[in-house]
């Protein structure tokens, strides 16, 4: 026997999972049934490739088993129950050994675990149901049972073996005996538990998250024909009662939307309904099915490193992998479904699949139908389409930046915020507004709201041009990439050559009048920017900063350095002064210099604070404030 502690990050989240008040505790139920199918879908793939599993007796089921007997008694001491409640679920599968029980059951492999931890507020209603949504495999069973033991015996070997915990902090793994290779997972309920030891229970939650589950599960229970019989003695039965049928090879007239829905939840652990369902059947040169879902809630766990993909490959029925990158692009990885084809060799190694042509066109063509559908959606149901993009805007935008094949299209799928309309917006629609447009105009930065009080948008709204607000931190890479749409050009207004394009005679006179006062700023500046100039495309600010031409924008830089770029080489910006505004005026004629360079280095940390750039000295900038505060009260 060998007794071993749960890792840190176990032990964590069975204690809240346990004291949680979780809101669909029959979730156990469903990850468990999951687990035995991944088990039978690993076994059948190895005795149809693998010459070492080939004459194993294999007919895959998964059954799930009631029991309700005099309970065992283990010390004197301990209170003693009137029955003992137990469902046990069983498959016959690949199975583990000692090690892979240890490996599997004493720790949770996913890093992003830790991540998740992190996440966790300490309110139990909220946490419990960000659990739910996170999916949280053979731990769940935790919710329901005081005990849980493990019988395993893998394919190929002759010992079994079995893991025993309380969920209190350890585990023991010990030989035991089994009769084949295979799993059982025995619940010895608590007091929560109890009511899921009914046939009627089992079966509505097996039919709600695991009907199409492509193996019979069979559930042995007590037939009690009548009330106050025993259930020990009670003749036993057994049915099954999933359709075990693979959902995505029926007709697609004969699949109505609940059973599209529950197929989604099976596979995906999500509570809710999916936003859409893409169903395609393609024959022809190739043979192949896909069924692709698209969540209405984006994973927490979507931009983790670790993130699992969502899309899981059969050939011939035959699952073959859900681990392969090659599925599906990066960008797409919130995709849910299967991919089945009748073309690819059973025994196709995940080498071959990275340059397997069959599969290359099947993910071609299934990336073209799911960025199509979600054109026709923007199109037909822009509300039901700006709920996606709410979630999912960021992956499409790395789908912009990585798939030049489908650039074209995802481009199309972009929206934005305007200084010209409420809620969302599209390049078509801004060309729409503005025939006349020689460019497109966009501002990065923070949030929206600080965006449309920038001093760099006075001067186009003085005028009526309209500028798209770009309020997310990648927008910053993205739009570059794009450069240009319908032939016009993607103008930054952060930059100092797009004021170029609003100026006036009348602007050029009096950006050329406030020279002198120019050179008398960059003599104080000269170490702390790259230009001073005089711009008219300022009314209510007195300056503003930009960034030249080839140099990443404040935001950029913020951007390189929240993915870990802290060496950067230092950006000097380009301060823009407004010759007509108060204050500019009043600083020209300023004649101690000590108040001069006072005033000048204060504008200069407002123009910074505003665009979201971090000052080198805060203390300073106060001391700085203050003093020139003081000097224009008491005055």
């Amino acid at each position: 026997m060998v007794r071993k502690e749960f890792k840190t990050e176990v032990n964590q989240l069975l204690n809240l999972i346990i004291h949680s008040m979780y809101s669909h505790p029959e979730i156990f139920l469903r990850e468990l049934i999951s687990n035995a199918s991944d088990a039978l879908d690993k076994l059948k793939y190895l005795t149809l490739t693998d010459d070492k599993y080939k004459n194993i007796h294999f007919d895959p089921r998964i059954e799930i088993s009631i029991n309700i007997e005099k309970p065992r008694i283990v010390t004197l001491t301990e209170p003693q129950k009137d029955k003992e409640y137990i469902i046990s679920v069983s498959d016959n599968g690949i199975g583990m050994n000692d090690t892979e029980l240890d490996e599997n059951l004493g720790t949770i492999a996913k890093s992003g675990t830790k991540e998740f931890l992190k996440n966790l507020t300490g309110d139990y209603k909220k946490d419990s149901n960000l659990i739910g949504e996170f999916g949280i495999g053979f731990y769940s069973a935790f919710m329901v049972a005081d005990k849980v033991e493990v019988i395993s015996r893998r394919a190929g070997e002759d010992k079994a073996y079995m893991w025993t915990s309380d969920g209190k902090g350890g585990y023991e793994i010990t030989e035991a005996e089994r009769a084949e290779q295979g799993t059982t997972v025995k619940l010895y309920l608590n007091e929560n538990g109890r009511r899921f030891a009914d046939r009627f229970k089992i079966e509505e939650i097996v039919k709600k998250y695991s009907n199409h589950i492509p193996f019979p599960i069979y559930l042995n229970y007590p037939d009690i024909k009548k009330e106050g019989e025993d259930p020990e003695k009670a003749k036993r039965k057994v049915e099954q009662i999933n359709a075990g049928s693979a959902l995505w090879r029926r007709p697609k007239n004969e699949i109505k939307e609940e059973e599209y829905n529950e197929f989604y939840k099976s596979i995906s652990y999500d509570p809710e309904d999916p936003l859409l369902y893409i169903h395609t059947q393609a024959e022809g040169t190739i043979e192949y099915t896909t069924l692709f879902y698209i969540p209405k809630k984006a994973p927490i766990d979507l931009f983790w490193s670790d993130f699992k993909p969502g899309v899981k490959l059969y050939i011939k029925r035959v699952f073959i992998t859900d681990d392969s990158k090659e599925l599906m692009p990066h960008y797409l990885r919130f995709v849910r479904g299967i991919i089945d084809s009748e073309d690819l060799p059973l025994n196709v190694s995940r080498e071959m699949l990275q340059e397997n042509r069959i599969l290359t066109k099947i993910r071609n063509d299934s990336v073209k139908r799911i960025l199509n559908e979600l054109l026709n959606l923007k199109k037909n149901d822009r509300k039901k389409y700006e709920e996606f993009y709410r979630e999912f805007s960021k992956p499409l935008k790395e789908g912009v930046y990585q798939d030049t094949n489908n650039r074209e299209t995802l481009v199309k799928l972009l929206l934005f915020k305007s200084t010209e309309v409420e809620g969302y917006t599209d390049f078509d629609e801004y060309l729409e507004r503005n025939k006349d447009a020689k460019a497109i105009y966009y501002i990065t930065g923070g949030s929206a709201e600080v965006l449309k009080e920038s001093p760099l948008l006075e001067a186009y709204k003085k005028k009526n041009i309209e500028v798209l607000i770009m309020d997310d931190e990648v927008d910053e890479v993205v739009m570059p990439v794009i450069g240009t749409y319908k032939e016009l050009p993607l103008k930054s207004v952060n930059r100092i050559d797009t004021s170029e394009d609003i100026k006036s005679e009348e602007d050029k006179k009096k950006e050329k009048e406030a020279k002198p006062l120019v050179e008398r700023i960059k003599k104080v500046l000269k170490d702390e920017v790259k230009d001073v100039r005089a711009s008219m495309r300022l009314s209510d600010s007195p300056c503003c900063i930009v960034a030249d031409e080839n140099d990443p924008t404040i935001q950029m830089q913020n951007l390189l350095k929240a993915i870990g770029q802290k060496d950067l080489p230092e950006i000097k910006p380009i301060l823009e002064i407004n010759p007509d505004h108060e204050i500019i005026k009043a600083l020209a004629k300023i004649e101690n210099e000590k108040e001069f360079e006072e005033i000048t280095r204060l504008l200069l940390e407002e123009a910074l604070l505003i665009e979201g750039a971090q000052l080198k000295n805060m203390g300073s900038f106060v001391k700085r404030l203050n003093r020139v505060l003081e000097k224009a009260l008491v005055s």
